[in-house]
Order: C-alpha cells, then structure tokens, then sequence
C-alpha cells in the first residue's frame, strides 16, 4: 500500500486536549454569526413577519374578549373557552416571535403551527365559510400560514440545534 509522505501514520495521531485555560478562553471570546441572508431574503421575510403578526394580533381582540364569532368557532370544536385562550396566547407569543428579529425563527415555528392547527380545524370541524364569511378566516389562516412557514424556513438555521441535511 502506497502510503501519502505528507501524513502521519495512524500510529502517532494524538487528540486535540486543551487545557483549562484555553477553554476557559476561547468560551469567553465572542462569536457574531455571519449575516447569511439576502436584502432580497431579509426584505421578503420582514413583510411576511408584519402581515403575519397583523393578523394574529388583530384576532386576539375577539379571541380575549369573547367575541360571539370566536364563542361559536370554539363551542363547534367543544373546546370553549379554555381552547380559545390556550390559542389566543399561543398565537400573541408567535406574533412577539415574529417582531424580535432574535426571535423570528421561533415565531415562524409558533406561526406554522397554530395556523396548522386553523386550517385542519376549518377542514375538519367548521367548514370553509363560518357564519358567512365567505372563507375570509379560512383565507386568512392560510395567509399567515404561508408567511408563517416562509419565516421559518428562511431563518431555520438559527434554530438551536438545527443540522442542516448534507447532500453526499
């Protein structure tokens, strides 16, 4: 076997152990992520945050306050009224998520999944139009659902822990 005269033999490979100090050191220096995305990219998400987090926002009114169309939405499921505030948060928590831009990956992620849980409600329990609305909500959801998931997936690699897939 014709080995390479610019490695070592496996015989002599010595692990990398740092001491305390250059632990200790290289844990306190500062790290600042590199900017990965567009104008373009930062532009496109920035809108889909706002339209996002403006429709949920605006829900939040009839949802706390009981509003009759939340009331019946809610009692159709059977999940009045301890579902409609259990929503209600999770959806005020994503909108804060989408308006700190720290944050916006877990916004995406709170986003996507209540508007998840919207549309399979409207495609199960409550039908397309409620209380003829003609769709509008249903609309709505899916709207935000997209903005939601288009968030997410731009900013998925500043979720803690993400690995992103390599193509070998």
């Amino acid at each position: 076997m014709n080995q390479s005269r610019h490695l070592e033999k496996l015989q002599h490979f010595k692990a990398y152990n740092p001491t305390a100090a250059q632990v200790r050191i290289a844990s306190a220096r500062e790290v600042e992520e590199a900017e990965t995305l567009t104008r373009r990219q930062r532009v496109v998400c920035l809108v889909c945050c706002l339209i996002a987090a403006g429709i949920m926002i605006e829900t939040l009114f009839f949802k706390f306050t009981a509003a009759p169309e939340s009331v019946y939405i809610f009692k159709r499921m059977g999940t009045e009224p301890w579902m409609r505030w259990v929503q209600g948060l999770w959806e005020l928590t994503a909108s804060i998520g989408l308006l700190l831009p720290r944050l916006r990956w877990a916004g995406g992620i709170l986003t996507t999944g209540a508007m998840t849980a919207a549309i399979l409600s409207h495609m199960t329990w409550l039908g397309y139009s409620i209380q003829g609305d003609h769709g509008l909500l249903f609309g709505m959801a899916l709207v935000t659902f997209t903005c939601g998931f288009t968030v997410m997936w731009t900013y998925r690699h500043h979720i803690p822990g993400y690995v992103p897939a390599t193509m070998y």
